[in-house]
């Protein structure tokens, strides 16, 4: 094959054409475009091919949905080199929410027309401190994940489908959340054993191992859990691993049928954290990057880029193959990217139609596995589920709220 510098536009525009063709790019074509993303004419290609998939897959359609974020506890043992949402417990900003106040948020955004509660929360902290398995063991409870479902039912209970997003799970602790959750989930972030190495961003972090992350991806497999997964750019990691990334992703899927969607999220340096200093990804390379994936995984998965973390460029990121923006809340902070606002909805759904692309609303669950996969659902959690959409398994338009 020719060498990253020798390959034109011409060859480029050949070689997606053949993939969009064949419903997936071959690893090596992917490393081959991969290393040409530099290159305009050659990301322009990429992205005009993500475009075709995309379209041959999933029509004029793109998805949001509208939620809530819970950040159920930022205590966390893992310290990764990037991450400002972990706090250690005495810290003026550390937090875990009572249950009183998960039904306080949950009320909030019922009255905005929400349906996802997303749990996102810190990796095990009861391992790393002891203030909080005191605080765990006053309230009848030996571990997080145990605290965790009580709430998710109680979000369940009080009107909203969780999605949660926990960090590393067991197959018993899924199985325990599953009767209160619509779907759940775990960036894979990396398969690159590299940065777990000393001086890696995950080198404090092992719960960021790549088979942890790798093992509860096959566990929810198993389990047929409709489950979120997505790929971090910009961490230290190389193109080539980038790729094998996301051929872990579409090789589980291959395998389970799980993986209801690919988060492609940049990183963004903060201030305060070991990485401050480093430069991001552009937002060129990052639409890239997204139409790439989508060549990779192919026409009928479903390829998501967040909205709050590339807000200059969403009719690029709309013409790279994506066909979902994630959740999108009109009362919570990404508390992951607290810097980064969320659109309103109303200017997302402007932005989306003015770049000749539709909006639909979504559940935290897509509807080829609500309505296609009944299996994979608690009987309750999916009849739930089922009285907020339409024949096509979308939000129907008289549950919306004014955004």
């Amino acid at each position: 094959m020719p060498a990253a510098s020798s390959l034109s536009r011409a060859d480029a525009e050949r070689r997606v054409a053949a993939a969009v063709d064949a419903g997936g790019l071959e690893r090596a074509e992917a490393l081959l475009l991969a290393a040409g993303l530099d290159d305009a004419g050659i990301r322009d290609a990429v992205r005009e091919g993500a475009l075709e998939s995309k379209r041959r897959g999933k029509g004029d359609l793109v998805s949001f949905s509208r939620n809530v974020f819970i950040p159920l506890t930022n205590l966390c043992r893992d310290r990764c080199s990037y991450c400002t949402f972990a706090k250690p417990p005495d810290s003026p900003e550390a937090r875990t929410y009572s249950l009183e106040e998960v039904a306080e948020v949950v009320r909030g955004g019922l009255a905005t027309g929400c349906i996802e509660a997303l749990f996102c929360l810190g990796d095990k902290p009861e391992v790393a401190y002891r203030e909080h398995r005191d605080w765990l063991e006053q309230r009848g409870y030996r571990t997080t994940p145990e605290y965790l479902v009580e709430a998710c039912r109680v979000a369940f209970e009080g009107g909203m489908l969780p999605h949660t997003n926990a960090g590393i799970l067991s197959s018993d602790e899924m199985q325990a959340l599953r009767p209160w959750n619509a779907s759940m989930g775990l960036m894979l972030e990396s398969t690159s054993e590299r940065l777990c190495a000393k001086g890696g961003p995950h080198f404090h972090a092992p719960d960021k191992k790549p088979e942890a992350r790798l093992r509860m991806h096959r566990e929810a497999g198993e389990l047929g859990i409709p489950f979120t997964s997505g790929i971090l750019l910009g961490i230290g990691e190389t193109d080539e691993e980038r790729v094998d990334t996301l051929f872990a992703i579409r090789e589980l899927d291959e395998q389970y049928g799980h993986i209801q969607e690919c988060i492609v999220q940049p990183f963004h340096p903060k201030p305060g954290t070991g990485m401050r200093a480093e430069t991001p990804l552009d937002d060129a390379r990052v639409a890239g990057w997204v139409a790439l994936t989508r060549l990779v995984l192919g026409p009928q998965r479903n390829v998501q880029a967040p909205p709050n973390l590339a807000p200059d460029v969403l009719e690029t990121l709309l013409d790279s193959g994506l066909n979902d923006w994630g959740g999108v809340s009109p009362v919570t902070l990404d508390f992951i990217n607290p810097e980064a606002p969320w659109p309103t909805l109303v200017e997302l759904r402007r932005r989306t139609e003015a770049a000749g692309h539709r909006l639909v609303e979504r559940l935290p669950v897509y509807p080829e596995d609500l309505l296609g996969r009944p299996e994979r659902f608690d009987p309750a959690v999916r009849q739930a589920a089922l009285q907020r959409v339409d024949e096509a398994g979308w939000v129907r338009p008289n549950q919306e709220a004014a955004a």
